[in-house]
């Protein structure tokens, strides 16, 4: 009988011990949810001159992920200052958050004398007064320059989207959707947010919305040109025929093909009749008409580029794995689109990153949530659906959004 309470104890202990640890890790990240919340909203303050209110919103941030610092019973504490550690030690534009609390336990106050809380704490650490790099740039002078549904999100959390529009739709979150950046500056000063965000669509908190603003966002990249004397080649993909027992499997550029400064050319190329097709790395496919995927046939290109004289459309149920070529890490251009439209539904394991330019055209996605979206775009317009997320990184090619935001840093 001994043995069996013994054994129980113990098993109580373990108990005990997973309910304990489970809570005080669920405690712990929602302490850095709120030194998140509080450093940014401090930061917000100090880039627009009220630093007398820093404390008073980093409070209130707190408060609201659950770590009070007027609580009766346990209160936070939260502490600004700057940073006197980590990358940004001493940097005078840097705010430090720390927040405290102590954490009651349930049972591990019964096997260790003492154990009735313990504190938890968080730290992070937002710069104050920072430009917003333009890694979203929509072009369209009037309408809705930005549509998202169906469960769309796009994070965009250290850079900014710009929109051209001036009309009072000029943007549309609807449906679940989700934008989250660093900020959302428009042209139009009169865009209905309660009319055009709506049915669950939301524009987090942390993203700083500007309207009014009167430097368009308008860049020009260089776009490749067809080498003097190189040929270019009708569409290459024929696909499998029982004649020759052709596997319909094509790495291009194809054997034979004439290339010139890794440049290869085609009229059009369309992939629908292929078992697969692999792009070669390093080279750049200019396509003089339409790029299109279809037939389910899986694409796969790393560290390409291609140009595309006409319109680009990877069809749905296609496995499209594509990525440009990086500088320090950061993606290139993947795709320059000169045509009308960019449709891009790939199948749900499909990658894409790099930049899309796409001056002229009206960009879609319409993604499942297994794709894989790390990608910026210059556009005319972007509708997004389905439930993908379009990752996008901040890059200097497409101008800055000339404001003053905070950032989380550390």
């Amino acid at each position: 009988m001994v043995i069996v309470i013994f054994i129980g104890m113990i098993i109580l202990g373990f108990l005990a011990l997973g309910l304990d640890v489970g809570y005080l890790f669920h405690e712990k990240r929602m302490a850095q949810a709120a030194a998140d919340a509080a450093v940014v909203a401090a930061a917000e303050e100090s880039s627009a001159g009220n630093s007398a209110n820093e404390q008073v919103v980093a409070n209130a941030m707190a408060r609201l992920n659950g770590f009070d610092p007027s609580a009766s019973v346990n209160p936070a504490i939260v502490t600004l200052k700057t940073p006197t550690s980590g990358s940004y030690a001493g940097g005078a534009t840097y705010i430090e958050a720390d927040v405290s609390k102590p954490i009651p336990t349930f049972f591990l106050s019964v096997f260790r004398r003492g154990s009735t809380s313990l504190n938890i704490s968080a730290r992070a650490v937002a710069g104050g007064g920072l430009s917003s790099p333009t890694c979203i740039c929509l072009e369209a002078p009037t309408g809705q320059g930005l549509s998202m549904s169906n469960n769309a999100s796009i994070n965009a959390n250290q850079c900014g989207v710009t929109v051209d529009s001036s009309g009072s739709n000029a943007v549309g979150v609807v449906g679940s959707a989700t934008l989250n950046a660093l900020s959302l500056g428009t042209v139009s000063n009169s865009w209905n947010n309660g009319s055009n965000i709506n049915n669950n669509g939301q524009i987090t908190s942390s993203t700083k919305i500007v309207q009014g603003i009167t430097t368009q966002c308008k860049p020009v990249l260089t776009v490749p040109t067809l080498p003097s004397g190189l040929p270019c080649y009708s569409n290459p993909i024929q696909g499998w025929t029982a004649a020759n027992n052709y596997t319909g499997v094509y790495t291009l550029p194809l054997a034979g093909e004439t290339t010139m400064s890794n440049t290869v050319c085609y009229t059009s190329l369309n992939t629908s009749n292929a078992a697969s097709v692999t792009l070669s790395p390093g080279y750049t496919y200019y396509i003089q008409g339409d790029f299109t995927t279809g037939g389910g046939a899986p694409v796969s290109g790393s560290g390409v580029a291609l140009y595309v004289g006409g319109n680009v459309n990877v069809a749905n149920g296609v496995t499209a794995n594509l990525s440009a070529p990086t500088v320090n890490g950061v993606p290139q251009t993947l795709l320059y689109a000169m045509g009308s439209t960019v449709t891009i539904q790939g199948g749900s394991s499909s990658t894409f990153s790099g930049l899309v330019y796409a001056p002229n055209a009206a960009v879609t996605l319409n993604n499942g949530t297994g794709t894989t979206l790390n990608m910026d775009f210059v556009s005319q317009t972007l509708t997004t659906a389905g439930g993908a997320t379009l990752n996008s990184y901040a890059t200097s090619a497409l101008g800055t959004l000339n404001l003053s935001v905070a950032k989380l840093v550390e």
